[in-house]
Formats: structure tokens, C-alpha cells, sequence
């Protein structure tokens, strides 16, 4: 029964666990860039149940076997074994700001803040005060150069994420754009941004086919889905509560069991 009691609350853990991914999801649904969380559980190894009256062995080309037939098997439980970040692409949605810069395919722009470079899917930028482009939380957007200067909104990005001056024509910087080798592993970081680590590898600089096409004037939403979510909501309470019952019911039982065998040591 105490086993019971130890399945049922590991199955309750790994349903909370999904629902504050799902909910995670479902609260930035409407930011840009946003890639979703899935968690992924795992269960204990099972156990196999054997009638107690046969005993022995018995041989086999292969070696030997039990003589007990198997009845049936016994779960131990379940554990959140992963909680990783889907980054498939999301839809473009047209802004028509010029600072608003989306592109499609894999890769990362690349800014500037205190604790050093971080990466981002979220195109969505604004001319700082010294006119330098940046995030909306207010960190530089990163170049092959440096910082992108530009003096207004007046200028272009074309396919290849080149930045050009609209009326004369100059070239001002090109996007810096990263891949990594495994970014399924990237760390969230708040604030829309990812940082690497030993797992996702180092950012190298995408170049040839590698470079992602870019598009001015959108933005890339985030790839929630939200009806999916809120079937997986659905599916995650039934399972939370299903979990719960169980450890109630085992609750009741061992309560019954204590009652009978305190009443039993009474006599």
C-alpha cells in the first residue's frame, strides 16, 4: 500500500510538471519569436508479477526460465525526465515597421547584454536613443561589425540580412546570424533570450546555406498552438486527478488496515 502511495504522487510530480510547461506556453502565446517547452517523462522500470505456487525451473535451448507464469506487471512510478525547447518554425505576421525583422529557417540573432552574448528568435526591435538597434528590453542587437547603427527607420534588409541605408544606398552592417549543433538544449534565460552550453555547443557563424532568408516589415509569432494546449491542459488534469484518487484510495485502505488491526490487538 505505501508503494502505492509513493506511484501515485510520482505521477501527480510529473503532471504538475507538464501542466507549468503547458501553461508557460499558453502565457506567451502572443510573444514574438516564442519557441514552446514539452516535457517528456519516464517510468520506472516495471516490475514482473509470478504465480507464488510454481516454483522451479525449467530448460531451454537457451538456458533456463521460470516455471511461474507471469500474471501480470507492477508500475513504480513515473519521473519528468526532460523538459526541452521545440523550435520549429513559427508564422510570419505582418507588422509594416521597418525595425521589425523576421527570417525563416533555423539560426539566432545575436545581442549584447551584461552577462555577455545571448541569442534570440524575437525580431521585433527598436532604435535606441544613440541609434542603435535593439531589443525591446533594450539590449543591442549584434552585426558582423558590431552594433547596428542606424540613424532612423529609413532603411532596408534584404534576403541575406544586409542593412542598407534607404536613401543613399550604404551599407550599413549585416545581421550576425548563429547556429548550433544541438540547440534543442539551449538554456532559456528570460526575457526571449537562450544561452549556450557544453550540451548545445558553441555558436558558430551561419553562412551559405546554412543563413536563414530574412523579411522586413514581420515578425515571426511564437509556434503555440493554442487549441493543442489546451487539449493537453484538459489531458493533464484527468491524469493529475486519476493520480489523486489513487492515493486516496490507498489512504482509505491502509486506514481500514489499521482500524481491523488495532482492533484485532484490542482483543
Amino acid at each position: 500500500m505505501i508503494r502505492g502511495w509513493y506511484t501515485g504522487a510520482s505521477g501527480m510530480n510529473a503532471q504538475q510538471n507538464r501542466l507549468d510547461a503547458i501553461s508557460n506556453n499558453l502565457a506567451n502565446v502572443d510573444t514574438a519569436g516564442y519557441k514552446r517547452d514539452i516535457t517528456v517523462s519516464k517510468n520506472f522500470s516495471e516490475l514482473l508479477l509470478r504465480r507464488t505456487n510454481f516454483d522451479g525451473v525449467y530448460q531451454t535451448p537457451f538456458g533456463s526460465a521460470d516455471v511461474a507464469p507471469v500474471i501480470g506487471k507492477l508500475g513504480l512510478g513515473v519521473e519528468t525526465n526532460e523538459n526541452y525547447t521545440d523550435f520549429s518554425q513559427g508564422s510570419f505576421k505582418q507588422t509594416d515597421r521597418n525595425t521589425d525583422v523576421a527570417f525563416g529557417g533555423k539560426g539566432f540573432f545575436v545581442v549584447e547584454t551584461p552577462t555577455g552574448e545571448r541569442y534570440t528568435r524575437d525580431g521585433s526591435f527598436y532604435i535606441g536613443k544613440e541609434g542603435i538597434l535593439e531589443t525591446r528590453d533594450g539590449f543591442p542587437v549584434l552585426g558582423e561589425n558590431g552594433y547596428i547603427r542606424v540613424k532612423n527607420d529609413k532603411f532596408t534588409v534584404n534576403q541575406d540580412g544586409m542593412v542598407t541605408g534607404q536613401k543613399d544606398g550604404e551599407v550599413i552592417d549585416r545581421f550576425k546570424v548563429v547556429r548550433f549543433d544541438n540547440e534543442r538544449y539551449l538554456k532559456k534565460m528570460g526575457k526571449n533570450l537562450y544561452s549556450a552550453n557544453d550540451i548545445s555547443g558553441q555558436a558558430h557563424i551561419a553562412e551559405g546555406k546554412e543563413r536563414p532568408r530574412f523579411i522586413q516589415g514581420y515578425m515571426e509569432t511564437s509556434n503555440v498552438n493554442v487549441v493543442n494546449e489546451m487539449v493537453q491542459m484538459i489531458e493533464v488534469n484527468r491524469a493529475y486527478e486519476a493520480n489523486q484518487k489513487t492515493v486516496s484510495s490507498e489512504d482509505s485502505m491502509m486506514g481500514t488496515l489499521w482500524t481491523k488491526t488495532a482492533v484485532y490487538n484490542g482483543r
